[in-house]
């Protein structure tokens, strides 16, 4: 990924439990401009211009230190050739725009310069302080040579030529090795005063380690969380279930019958309880049957009910399901492992909408929504001749085929770790999350169980972590030995695509456009400029 990609949605996190804000995983704090404004003018006040100018250039310069190293583990391979200083720049808030120059690997051209504008400090000095008789981006011109000396792990120093807080049209600075500056950085390097500071830096960071650890699990639950579209029982990130989960909803406001249609373990008992809480049913039964699970005379009774004495054990009469779910939804899990008899029986019901109990003559009318689900193809059963044509018609009026979890990538760490979260109360564990490895495996495996195959994955993960960390090693065997894929070109896609992909995904399955941008953690005027670049109405 390039920097100029980068958006403070990829770099923020923001946690569900206390709403502490996370910056690769680091807990971050949001100061407003002017607040920042008058501590300078209280350090220039109490330590005069020279001292302030000094803490200043040394908290900008650990400021660019620490998050250089932070964003290394993520994108690697800019971060270690110093990309990305002037983009951070604007995505902080420290400059509304920078220019940037680039003269890496040229010989006696500077390492980077740029132009500057709007700088929050040059704008907050002149405010509080009034014009300055030299330039006063102090913090700025530290961040820049923090980072960059991080990213080249040698010295690297800017320093700002012009600036519009002594009275120039725009702030200008510029970087180069400590050796390539000579004389020339003499008189700026006490400002900097880095003896022992980088070590320094390096030792607080192993510090705050076992800190950061002990804090991460908000973090980790908070990823569950972000840029996707929840109800209860789900959590959805990926396109494909983003668009799934929009026509639940709105085939849920009718009363048409639906076939869910899925492998094994793919949740379509949960997208079917989804259909019904977000129905006009809500507050009537949702009464389930596995069709595959009974003998055809038990199933019959089972939905149909059935008389007193209708048959030996029959000691009293008993309402069917049929009947228990007047009024809401009725699940018929695993419709294609019934019999033709049951087939025919069933249909029966469905186009008269009434019953008759065995051993009953009486009719008995019903108000019923009917969701059938199958991991079967029922289509190829009906030409094999073990599925009834019509019995199909009837209960594929809308299908909603749940796609395998494979093909949703994007859910497998948040459900993981909702499973986690719930695993670990019910447990009475204490655990911090999932480690690096735990998730590069979890991301690897194929899934051929699902979901359901993910969710004992991680009960069994819970049960026998011996650590405050899942590793790899508590993972299924298969889990934890699965090779990892290479990536294809299928996977390398522009984040523009991607970014516009999931946009549209989740405007779909929300109710309204400030939903949406809620779920997506946008501006609203933001979301509607996005709609407008891809053609949207």
């Amino acid at each position: 990924m390039n920097a100029e990609n980068l958006t403070l949605k990829e770099l923020l996190t923001i946690s569900p439990t206390d709403a502490s804000i996370r910056f690769m995983q680091e807990r971050v704090l949001i100061f407003d401009n002017l607040v920042l404004g008058l501590l300078r003018r209280e350090l220039i006040e109490t330590l005069g211009v020279d001292g302030a100018r000094r803490v200043l250039t040394r908290f900008g310069y650990a400021h660019g230190w620490r998050t250089a190293k932070m964003l290394r583990s993520a994108f690697p391979d800019w971060v270690s050739e110093g990309h990305g200083v002037e983009h951070l720049h604007r995505l902080f808030g420290f400059t509304n725009a920078v220019e940037v120059k680039l003269g890496r690997g040229v010989e006696g051209e500077p390492l980077m310069e740029g132009t500057m504008l709007h700088s929050y400090e040059a704008e907050q000095h002149l405010s509080l302080l009034g014009p300055s008789d030299e330039s006063v981006c102090w913090t700025l011109v530290g961040f820049a040579s923090g980072y960059e000396s991080y990213c080249h792990g040698r010295e690297v120093y800017f320093v700002e030529d012009c600036c519009c807080g002594s009275g120039a049209s725009a702030c200008h600075i510029v970087g180069r090795f400590r050796e390539e500056w000579g004389e020339t950085l003499d008189p700026h390097l006490p400002y900097f005063d880095l003896s022992g500071r980088n070590l320094q830096l390096e030792m607080m960071e192993q510090c705050q380690a076992l800190q950061s650890r002990v804090e991460s699990k908000e973090s980790e639950l908070a990823l569950a969380e972000v840029g996707g579209y929840f109800s209860p029982g789900f959590v959805v990130r990926s396109p494909k279930m983003l668009r799934l989960m929009a026509l639940a909803r709105r085939v849920a406001q009718v009363d048409s019958s639906i076939l869910v249609t899925g492998a094994s373990g793919v949740g379509k008992e949960h997208i079917s309880r989804f259909v019904h809480r977000c129905s006009p049913r809500r507050d009537q039964p949702f009464v389930t049957v596995n069709c595959g699970a009974l003998s055809e005379t038990l199933l019959e009774s089972e939905l149909f009910g059935h008389a007193r004495g209708a048959f030996t054990g029959a000691d009293s009469a008993r309402a069917g399901l049929f009947e228990e779910a007047n009024g809401g939804t009725l699940f018929l899990d695993e419709i294609g492992e019934t019999s033709p008899a049951m087939q025919v029986k069933l249909l029966r019901a469905l186009q008269e909408k009434e019953v008759k109990r065995v051993g009953e003559n009486r009719v008995r009318r019903f108000d019923v929504r009917i969701i059938a689900a199958t991991n079967r193809d029922l289509e190829a059963e009906v030409e094999a001749g073990s599925f009834r044509l019509d019995l199909l018609y009837r209960l594929k009026v809308i299908e909603l085929d749940v796609p395998p979890l494979a093909q949703r990538g994007e859910d497998i760490l948040p459900m993981a770790n909702q499973f986690l979260e719930k695993f670990s109360r019910q447990m009475g564990r204490t655990l911090t999350g999932l480690s690096k490895g735990a998730i590069n495996q979890l991301l690897g495996y194929h899934w051929p169980g699902n979901v359901r195959e993910l969710h004992n994955a991680m009960e069994r993960a819970v049960a026998l972590s011996q650590s405050e960390w899942i590793e790899a090693e508590d993972l299924p065997k298969e889990v934890a030995k699965a090779e990892q894929p290479p990536a294809t070109s299928d996977d390398m896609r522009p984040m523009k695509e991607v970014e516009r992909e999931h946009i549209l995904a989740v405007v779909e399955a929300c109710d309204s456009k400030k939903q949406a941008a809620d779920a997506l953690q946008l501006g609203v005027a933001t979301l509607y400029r996005k709609l407008k670049e891809y053609g949207v109405a």
